[in-house]
């Protein structure tokens, strides 16, 4: 195990859990590993299947995070390819004949592809040495991001006498179960959980209805690198914009731009060259920045699971950091709204999924199997729809397992050439103008052209050809149709997949529709908790929140750090909170006639604690002067 870390990650030690987590892999048992962001999951599974005989079958719901690790993998020397939406058949089958000739040592593929049989009469025939299964909390409908097609992984299991490891970064102790049942775990004791405790994160809330103006105050006093999340695209270039005219060094991200362009201010912001990201939830996954000193919400995510995971991409270095949620009392409210935008009615997903069917030409009864790229802006203005309402909408069609959404990644231009030298050697002499052409192909990129699809770049030919790119690619697709070569251009676009042939109508269930969009507003409401209590440790809420005991206060949080100045003793404070609670829920006092109630040793804490309850709207005054107790906590 050792040997494998240093000799390919350059680690002489396992991080907390790690070597436990392998060892249970590598002695066969079932495990689950609820490690929290940046924990470093993908080891996990990486090293005790690089120290077995045979192949690793990771199944992960993220194409751009499974497409990071396999380039990762592949920087390494470890060989690993990845099955996704958007590949061509002949690429799919020649990828599953190297998996058949144990040619890698990692297979990552998506759970909808566990629902195609031919991938699963390949499957039958691979050598597995481990099935991995990541983001795990996937397969739980209490979880966050349920999905269905998760639930299709026991049905593998028999196939194989090999051991599971589930992986997820956040999971409450529900979750964890209903992991481990759905999963049939055999060893149920093989559950290994690190605290979600981060001591070096500064959890803080700031009520501010100004929250531009607070941005710049955190930015221009807070050194190193930063990330600024926002719900909306067209405010990531805004902010950005007003950081840059204040002489903050600051890019934006989201998903609407190409992947060249998100590549490029990946890059500059990983290497310090921008400072500060302004972006969307789509920009973090399988980004690995140690240094990134705060973390700040601009407005609610979607629950405590994603605000976790989100601040923690900061202070992964385990220096000192900020999480700052920027919180207004409307907040809540919004959040509810735009929440409740993503469960459009069942008529109007009718809507949609017939107008997606019609937009591809696809005729009744027919289309399964087929793959699409998909331009959301032109199918709205086609249809007249709003693309917000339409992109929750092929989210559900995705979870209902209609069809397979994937968003946009990168597909690089992919060459193989399909004749032996011979024949294009022959081809060559009979064709003297593409001679020259198809021997700096061969030269800038070898043999292997002739055994793999290899990624080429139209830019490099076009500059070693001195010619334009678009004539690069003109002459590769002549190539193509003359069936010399294969080429698949390079695409960005999202993909939609149809699992099934087109129906009248779908059967969409209503109740599972609102027994999903309940468990999204509960998960909400949490996070709505979160921001308004301001009488608890940030950190203990967060713990409690994951079922996870403790009763330490963290003492860094915008809550602590109150308490501290305040010179409140956090046990006197609840002994005082509990006290006001207890007299006030059922009828109104005065100040006056509560501290006669605790006496004169306290009387002077018990006014701070009156003070602080007022100004984080526990309590409300009223014209005669008396206490309401507003909050039931």
């Amino acid at each position: 195990m050792h040997q494998l870390l240093k000799k390919y990650w350059g680690h002489n030690q396992f991080r907390p859990l790690q070597e436990d987590i392998i060892k249970s892999v590598l002695n066969g048992h079932d495990t689950l590993a609820l490690l929290p962001t940046g924990g470093g999951k993908s080891i996990c599974f990486q090293i005790p299947a690089l120290a077995s005989e045979g192949m690793c079958l990771v199944i992960s719901p993220l194409v751009a995070l499974m497409k990071d690790q396999v380039e990762n993998l592949k920087s390494k020397g470890i060989s690993a390819c990845l099955l996704y939406s958007g590949l061509s058949r002949r690429e799919i089958y020649f990828e599953l004949e190297n998996c058949l000739n144990n040619k890698y040592k990692f297979l990552y593929v998506s759970p909808e592809r566990l629902s195609n049989d031919e991938f699963l009469g390949y499957l039958k025939n691979m050598n597995l040495n481990l099935i991995a299964v990541d983001e795990a909390h996937c397969i739980s409908q209490w979880g966050y991001d349920f999905r269905p097609e998760y639930l299709k992984i026991n049905a593998i299991r028999p196939l194989f006498k090999v051991p599971v490891i589930a992986l997820t970064a956040s999971a409450t102790a529900m979750v964890v179960n209903d992991i481990a049942e759905k999963l049939n775990f055999k060893n149920r004791e093989a559950i290994f959980r690190r605290s979600f405790y981060r001591p070096n994160l500064n959890y803080l809330v700031l009520n501010e209805p100004n929250k531009t103006n607070r941005i710049f105050n955190i930015c221009s006093k807070t050194k190193g690198t930063g990330l600024i999340y926002v719900r909306n695209r067209k405010k990531t270039s805004e902010i950005s914009k007003a950081l840059n005219n204040s002489g903050i060094k600051a890019d934006y991200y989201h998903a609407g731009l190409s992947n060249e362009i998100r590549t490029r201010k990946q890059q500059s912001w990983k290497t310090g060259e921008t400072r500060i990201m302004v972006c969307t939830n789509a920009f973090g996954m399988g980004i690995d920045k140690p240094d990134v000193r705060f973390v700040i919400h601009y407005e609610m995510p979607d629950g405590l699971e994603s605000y976790y995971q989100e601040a923690g991409r900061a202070g992964r270095d385990e220096k000192e950091s900020y999480c700052i949620l920027l919180y207004d009392i409307n907040d809540g409210i919004e959040a509810q709204n735009k929440l409740l935008m993503q469960y459009p009615s069942k008529e109007y997903i009718e809507q949609v999924y017939q107008s997606l069917c019609n937009y591809f030409q696809i005729g009744m009864h027919s289309g399964k199997g087929t793959d699409h790229p998909f331009e959301l802006s032109d199918f709205c203005e086609k249809f007249n729809l709003r693309p917000s309402t339409v992109f929750s909408t092929l989210e559900i069609l995705h979870k209902s397992e209609y069809i397979l959404f994937s968003q946009g990644v990168e597909k690089p231009s992919r060459v193989r050439v399909l004749v032996n030298n011979i024949e294009l050697y022959d081809f060559q002499i009979k064709n003297p103008s593409l001679d020259n052409f198809i021997k700096t192909l061969l030269r800038s990129y070898g043999g292997s052209l002739f055994d793999n699809y290899v990624k080429i770049d139209e830019y490099v030919l076009a500059k070693r050809l001195k010619t334009q790119a678009n004539l690069v690619t003109q002459t590769l697709k002549r190539l193509h149709q003359l069936n010399i070569i294969e080429f698949h251009e390079r695409s960005d676009l999202p993909q939609i997949t149809y699992l099934h042939e087109r129906f009248p109508q779908t059967g969409i269930s209503l109740e599972q529709l609102e027994q999903s969009k309940e468990r999204s507003l509960e998960r909400l409401r949490a996070l709505t908790l979160y921001c308004e209590t301001g009488i608890k440790c940030r950190s203990l809420q967060i713990l409690h929140y994951f079922d996870e005991t403790s009763d330490e206060i963290c003492g860094k949080c915008d809550v602590c750090r109150k308490l501290k100045k305040e010179e409140l003793e956090i046990e006197l404070f609840e002994k005082l909170v509990g006290f006001l609670k207890n007299e006030l829920l059922d009828k109104m006092q005065s100040t006056e006639e509560l501290c006669n109630k605790i006496g004169l040793q306290n009387e002077k804490k018990l006014i701070k604690v009156i003070r602080w309850l007022l100004d984080e709207g526990h309590l409300k005054m009223l014209d005669n002067q008396t206490l309401v107790w507003l909050k039931k906590e």
